[in-house]
């Protein structure tokens, strides 16, 4: 049996991938080595575009939210204090407080509910590439062995990924191994408390300002993940004591951890284990590894996620990056898979989301640099905190943070234009007088044309597209838009000449249109 895609990985990248290509009309088939879906402590949330992202889908309050995503107030960067709350409208921070376990659980039901086929406790050993398909050698957890074929291979399988090496793929970087992080869940102690403002106080140091705290020694960040659960991290440099840790590959302790939190703070802060039945974290990683791929295809291979790219976790950049990639990929895969991708759209993957991998890159060696300890680091900080009382320092950082300061390439265009961006959140009032957020319309994932014109050349010239891109008339205070799968402005205005080029350079060659197909009215 041929597939339409194989994807190796069911972690939180590869089954909203696998989501996204059912939407579009196409069986994949996630793989993936794991029997049962892993409790480990990894990621605390989701950032940036990719809270939009979510909400175009309808997962937003299935992760946690509620109402509409708003930005937050504040944030960090190195950390340092953003204040994100005078950017107004412009501020593009977003987030969802939620542990990995529980978006992958989430994704799973979704994957589920779609029919995805999810086959866990199987693993792929080797594959060979035509001109047409890749052909894969599965084997399970009792050494069974299968072969399969599919048109294209999708590696979702993080940062050790077999596919990446299998493809031949360098994934060059920088590892820093100066730096050790230990982390930890913790039970309720009475020197760890929220404080009014944000702030945490902590008995014989005082109070901290937010998560994240840095010391000459140091950094400790503390989360109330849950009320009476704290979790707690400390980066610490090359300086630490000899004989702080018995080796990178010894368990970690919490004995361990609370010498990391004394060194660190200077004082002694009694910890204990989480109540019986909670979930359990105490991990320490000697080194800070920083990796982007050189290229994310390989003819028929594709990569995604951490697969792709690999860095430290602070603010969050992982999830965004990763369920941005599988969204961007999804519709191009389909495209050609139902014979109408016009040329290079599937080049365009790897151009326009290794360019946000270099942007993360870029920025999470940044905040570390920002954390390290010395006096040098401290002056720096010093001017950087002065370049935060600007707004225009405050929109370049928080957009490089939330994913949205690269433009892709649509064509002419000018600068103040919405083409290339991610589109607006707007508030949309349709033909039959109902008001509707743009979101709402994209829950299917579809191309959307939202006619917001009185214009009849702008629908007649979409409908020679209908048979894959929606169109949707509506009024609201914004022109008229051509929005990607994956949430981008391909076209923006009135003219439909120019819609025709931007439908012919995105959705392949018109066809001719019939019983108003792809037209609809929201329901």
């Amino acid at each position: 049996m041929m597939f339409d895609a194989v994807i190796v990985g069911g972690g939180p990248v590869g089954l909203f991938l696998a989501c996204e290509l059912k939407l579009a009309g196409v069986d994949p088939v996630v793989v993936e080595r794991l029997p049962e879906p892993s409790q480990a402590d990894k990621a605390h949330g989701v950032v940036g575009q990719a809270v939009r992202l979510l909400d175009d889908r309808g997962l937003f309050e299935r992760f946690g939210g509620s109402g509409v995503p708003k930005p937050l107030p504040t944030f960090s960067f190195g950390t340092l204090p953003l204040p994100l709350h005078i950017l107004g409208d412009g501020n593009p921070m977003y987030m969802l407080q939620i542990n990995q376990r529980d978006i992958e659980r989430i994704l799973a039901e979704r994957a589920a509910e779609l029919g995805v086929d999810v086959r866990r406790g199987y693993e792929v050993r080797k594959f060979a590439q035509s001109e047409d398909h890749v052909d894969l050698v599965v084997t399970s957890l009792d050494g069974a062995q299968e072969n399969l074929s599919t048109r294209f291979l999708v590696g979702c399988d993080g940062g050790h990924s077999e596919i990446r090496k299998q493809a031949g793929i360098a994934f060059p970087g920088i590892v820093d191994e100066r730096v050790v992080s230990r982390a930890a869940l913790i039970g309720s102690t009475g020197q760890i408390a929220p404080a009014p403002g944000g702030r945490i106080a902590i008995g014989g140091f005082g109070e901290i300002s937010g998560n994240f705290h840095r010391t000459e020694r140091g950094v400790i960040v503390i989360a109330f993940l849950a009320p009476e659960h704290p979790f707690v991290t400390t980066l610490e440099w090359e300086d630490h004591p000899v004989g702080s840790h018995p080796g990178p590959g010894a368990p970690m302790t919490l004995k361990e951890m609370e010498a990391s939190v004394e060194r660190v703070l200077g004082v002694q802060v009694a910890l204990s284990s989480p109540p019986e039945g909670s979930p359990t974290l105490l991990r320490r990683i000697c080194g800070r590894n920083t990796r982007l791929a050189d290229r994310y295809r390989n003819r028929r291979v594709f990569l995604a996620g951490d697969a792709a790219h690999v860095h430290a976790a602070s603010g969050g950049p992982g999830l965004n990056l990763g369920l941005q990639d599988a969204a961007n990929l999804a519709w191009k895969l389909s495209a050609d898979l139902h014979g109408w991708a016009p040329d290079g759209l599937l080049d365009s993957y790897e151009s326009e989301r290794r360019a946000l991998g270099e942007r993360v890159f870029m920025q999470t060696q940044s905040q570390t640099a920002l954390m390290a300890p010395g006096s040098a680091v401290t002056a720096l900080r010093e001017l950087f905190t002065e370049l935060m009382t600007k707004r225009e320092s405050v929109q370049l950082v928080a957009d490089l943070m939330a994913g949205a300061d690269v433009r892709y390439d649509m064509g002419e265009c000018e600068p103040a234009d919405l083409i290339g961006w991610f589109a607006p959140s707007l508030d949309l009032t349709t033909e039959d007088g109902r008001a509707l957020r743009l979101a709402e319309l994209r829950r299917d994932a579809r191309p959307l044309l939202l006619d917001l014109s009185d214009d009849a050349a702008l629908a007649e010239a979409g409908s020679a597209w209908s048979d894959r891109v929606a169109r949707v008339a509506a009024r609201a205070a914004a022109p008229s838009l051509l929005i990607r799968p994956d949430g981008y402005v391909a076209w923006s205005g009135t003219d439909p000449d120019g819609l025709r080029e931007a439908l012919g350079r995105w959705f392949g060659t018109a066809k001719k249109a019939h019983d108003d197909q792809g037209s609809r009215t929201p329901e």
